[in-house]
């Protein structure tokens, strides 16, 4: 299955790209499994993406969590918490 991914603001900086699209293994149908996928890339991508990093995640711009199912053509956006003052 192949789905749309997208990276914001430091995350973005940090792997040096801004989205991709993807095909995905099988068993790779959920947040926290595609998470763990993409942090099997290097050191980089595991810093970035591992289950200890702070991150939100949107699905279809809906805002996610580790369990949401992901799906062919769906669209992925990570991206760090946001806080303001």
């Amino acid at each position: 299955m192949t789905v749309r991914l997208l990276y914001f603001a430091g995350l973005r900086e940090r792997l040096g790209m801004s989205g991709e699209e993807l095909s995905l293994p099988s068993g790779v149908a959920t947040v926290a499994a595609l998470r763990t996928h993409l942090s099997g890339r290097d050191e980089t991508w595991h810093a970035a993406l591992s289950g200890n990093s702070a991150l939100r995640v949107a699905v279809n711009q809906v805002m996610a969590n580790a369990n949401t199912a992901i799906k062919a053509g769906d669209e992925v956006a990570f991206f760090p918490p946001v806080t303001g003052g």
